[in-house]
């Protein structure tokens, strides 16, 4: 039902849009008529873009239809909530009722106005915000550690090698001890990562990197996914755990995955003077690492919504959405994601990586 509502929602919100669209333009019918046609296809190429279909496409025309679907659903956005401003101060007589009916200086301000937003968002999504924050405890854990976090790379279709190379270089500038990856390192499919060859760009890590899935190595393919982690260097704790400099790292499963281990099952014979890290893609039922003992939980999956209002609805639905969160004697962080889903727009949230340095009091 929910993903019934998820479909219903846009289509409805695609209805609305076109129709007033068509209204406004002060263009002949036959004009209009070009510029509906254009939008449609822009928003179903979504569902193309979606599916495995892509995959059998010259690389450059599949990237553009995933690069126009997925920028098509933040376009439709900003312009519904246009027109419902545009027809709420309509119903409170504040414009003419003719306003949005073939008017040019309408047409124009709206189009300056979406532009304007989206190439803030663009800029604003290339911009990697350094979160930082520090981890302190009472059990041993000999000198400072310097750990970086990150999540939601989604590297595939529209987060190519080049920019992955950039993030690399990034990352290798902080001289991290261990780096940890929570999940979605895959888009939706493994042929951008396998032609390009992404995983000799993360073999260019220079520290350990430990990782756990995502619910999108599911949508593509997981057992590819698993040797694209190993091809990479990236050891993939899948439902298993790894001690190393007084840690104790354990990887979960994904959620998506109904037949996952429970966090107690996988903690079962832990040496508990160890600092614990949980990695968890999904950042649900947070009082389960509470209870299990966790130190610290580090997770992603939810973007922050991406695009201010969906993080109002993020932040509704997780416990928390973004940012620090504690609760007993458990710390938790979770990620807006250093890369992102779709179109590359981030307004009102932030791409980031995270650097924590763990250290003894």
């Amino acid at each position: 039902m929910w993903r019934l509502s998820l479909l219903l929602i846009p289509l409805l919100a695609l209805s609305y849009t076109l129709w007033h669209v068509w209204c406004l333009l002060p263009l002949p019918n036959i004009w209009r008529a070009v510029v509906v046609l254009l939008c449609l296809l822009s928003f179903f190429s979504l569902f193309l873009g979606m599916s495995h279909a892509l995959d059998n496409l010259p690389m450059p025309i599949a990237t553009l239809i995933y690069r126009v679907g997925t920028s098509s659903l933040i376009v439709l956005l900003y312009t519904a909530l246009m027109f419902i401003l545009l027809d709420l101060l309509r119903l409170l007589r504040l414009i003419p009722q003719q306003a949005l009916r073939s008017n040019v200086y309408v047409t124009i301000g709206m189009l300056v106005v979406l532009v304007v937003l989206l190439l803030y968002g663009n800029i604003h999504y290339h911009h990697k915000v350094r979160q930082e924050i520090v981890l302190t405890t009472g059990k041993h854990v000999g000198r400072e550690v310097k750990l970086l976090l990150v999540s939601d790379l989604h590297l595939g279709y529209h987060i190519r090698r080049g920019e992955l190379r950039t993030w690399v270089e990034m990352i290798n500038n902080e001289h991290p001890d261990i780096i940890l990856l929570a999940g979605d390192l895959v888009d939706r499919s493994m042929r951008p990562l396998l032609e390009e060859d992404m995983a000799a760009e993360l073999r260019d890590l220079h520290a350990p990197v430990y990782a756990c899935l995502g619910n999108h190595e599911y949508y593509c393919d997981v057992q590819k996914a698993e040797q694209f982690y190993r091809d990479a260097d990236i050891t993939l704790l899948r439902d298993s755990v790894v001690e190393l400099q007084g840690l104790c790292i354990v990887g979960r499963d994904d959620r998506t995955n109904p037949g996952r281990k429970s966090l107690g099952a996988l903690l079962k014979g832990v040496d508990r003077d160890k600092y614990i890290i949980s990695l968890d893609h999904q950042p649900v039922a947070l009082d389960l690492a509470e209870r299990a003992g966790v130190d610290f939980q580090f997770s992603g999956h939810t973007h922050h919504g991406q695009v201010f209002p969906i993080s109002l609805a993020t932040d509704a639905i997780f416990t928390v959405a973004h940012g620090e969160y504690k609760s007993g004697d458990t710390r938790y962080f979770v990620s807006s994601g250093l890369g992102i889903w779709g179109g590359k727009f981030r307004i009102g949230t932030c791409s980031e990586y995270v650097v924590a340095t763990l250290r003894q009091e």
